[in-house]
């Protein structure tokens, strides 16, 4: 006796009772290509009311919507997923845009899988679209794409699964010189944007378990074999279903550069200012709070630099009488500058040192300060000239002050009835070589690089000058040259 046939379609009634609920869309299919049912949200993701509205038939369906990958290519005839399901063809996903027949513009973004149900006999029985509505995800992630790219801080995306780059913006390019393809594809191995980051470990340990990486300072390698400075941070974000790692980057290399160029504008007024042949301090020109005080100031106030730096001016005090420290700082706060003011110095165990006082407001490290020199009392109309003219060179920039300054402030501590000191032209020519590259800075290794010397030749000649010329210091042998007008054009 043959087996009974089962009867089409068994039960498809309990099948939409219990998909009629879900928020997923559900189209089902006869094999004859008819659309047989489809629940609410399906017919939602399409913009109908009704069963008509999606066209009846795989045919129909296909006259009435347009659909296209994300690439904007247009699906051909048969790769349709009602169609592809049609064939027999189950596929676990695939993402499609879905506008009306004629629109350019898309209206919805679908992820699609099929279902095939078959009878008793294994035949297909009924095919199902399980449609998902993405339109708003996809359009997020558009709009991210589009933010990222047109982003002009530097920025990269790395896949966490695989540690691979799949984004980078124009940004990154442009700071790195590095091109596209060199970075999309790329392992974090290939492109090691940690590699030079201050705290690396603490990075790689974050990334590994997908965790915020704060920011911190990074050398980047670049494609050329430099590097760049920058501050880098780590964000987790998901692109898709993907869990990525959204680095970002400021370029600080400007900036490293400026803070070297302005250390070493310091270090070389530091220096210049030590050298001052006059006694001079450099204060906070709110507190009054001694920052720095240089050699002549410590001698001839009879005080140890250790005493005077940190001290208030007028704690220490700087002025012998507290009326006339008043009247001086009232006057510079006012002016922002004092001019070759009668004043006396303050001397610990000793008369008052009289003086002319001069004061300039100075910049060092971000913060105003006052830079004063006190020259001695004698001869002082050449004296207040000259010192006038060395603060107002000094406001200029802190560079000057190792040219014109350390000139004007050498002359005018030289004064009239000064024991004769060894004339310039009584050096060798050798030394009078040796001598001007100092006083344009050289160190000893440069300097025999510039004369074909050894550096042990040059050290001699500078031992000899320090005895032929009476100074004691390098400092001071810069000081004597440029108080007679050596520099970069004499020999």
């Amino acid at each position: 006796m043959a087996p009974p046939v089962p009867p089409k379609h068994a039960d498809t009634q309990q099948l939409r009772s219990i998909i009629a609920g879900v928020s997923d869309g559900v189209i089902l299919i006869d094999p004859d290509q008819r659309i047989v049912w489809a629940n609410q949200p399906a017919l939602d993701m399409h913009g109908v009311t009704d069963l008509a509205g999606l066209g009846g038939t795989a045919t129909g369906y296909r006259d009435r919507f347009e659909l296209r990958y994300r690439n904007r290519h247009r699906l051909p005839e048969g790769e349709y997923p009602l169609e592809r399901v049609m064939a027999g063809e189950a596929f676990d996903e695939v993402v499609v845009e879905v506008a009306l027949a004629g629109e350019a513009d898309a209206r919805w973004t679908h992820r699609i899988r099929s279902l095939v149900l078959t009878d008793a006999a294994g035949l297909p029985d009924l095919l199902v679209l399980i449609l998902r509505d993405e339109t708003e995800r996809w359009d997020a992630e558009e709009r991210f794409e589009r933010s990222f790219n047109a982003n002009p801080a530097p920025a990269l995306i790395l896949r966490l699964s695989d540690l691979r780059h799949i984004r980078v913006n124009r940004g990154f390019l442009e700071m790195t010189g590095y091109r596209e393809d060199q970075v999309i594809g790329r392992s974090a191995y290939d492109v090691d944007v940690l590699e030079g980051a201050a705290r690396r470990e603490l990075a790689v340990e974050r990334l590994r378990v997908g965790r915020t990486i704060p920011q911190m300072e990074a050398r980047l390698q670049l494609p050329d074999g430099r590097e760049k400075c920058v501050v880098l941070a780590g964000q987790p974000i998901e692109i898709g279903s993907t869990a990525c790692m959204l680095f970002t980057f400021a370029d600080i290399d400007a900036r490293q550069h400026a803070e070297a160029a302005l250390r070493h504008s310091e270090e070389r007024f530091a220096l210049a200012f030590r050298a001052l042949p006059v006694p001079a301090v450099l204060a906070d020109a709110g507190d009054l709070r001694i920052l720095l005080a240089n050699e002549a100031f410590c001698h001839g106030t009879n005080r140890a630099e250790a005493d005077v730096v940190g001290r208030s001016a007028r704690d220490l005090p700087l002025w012998a009488g507290a009326e006339a420290a008043e009247t001086l700082f009232g006057r510079f706060r006012r002016e922002g500058r004092l001019g070759g003011e009668e004043a006396c110095l303050a001397v610990r165990d000793g008369a008052p040192l009289a003086c002319l006082v001069s004061a300039v407001t100075v910049e060092l490290g971000g913060r105003p300060s006052m830079l004063l020199v006190a020259a001695a009392a004698p001869d002082r109309a050449r004296t207040r000239a000259e010192i006038a003219a060395a603060v107002a060179a000094a406001m200029t920039d802190a560079e000057a002050i190792t040219t014109r300054v350390l000139d004007h402030l050498a002359r005018a501590a030289a004064g009239p009835g000064r024991p004769a000191e060894p004339a310039l032209s009584g050096l060798p020519a050798r030394a009078r070589e040796v001598l001007g590259l100092v006083a344009q800075g050289l160190d000893d290794a440069a300097i025999a690089g510039r004369l074909g010397l050894s550096r042990t030749t040059v050290r001699n000649h500078v031992n000899g000058l320090y005895r032929r010329l009476g100074v004691g210091s390098r400092s001071r042998l810069v000081v004597w040259a440029h108080a007679r007008g050596l520099d970069a054009g004499r020999g």
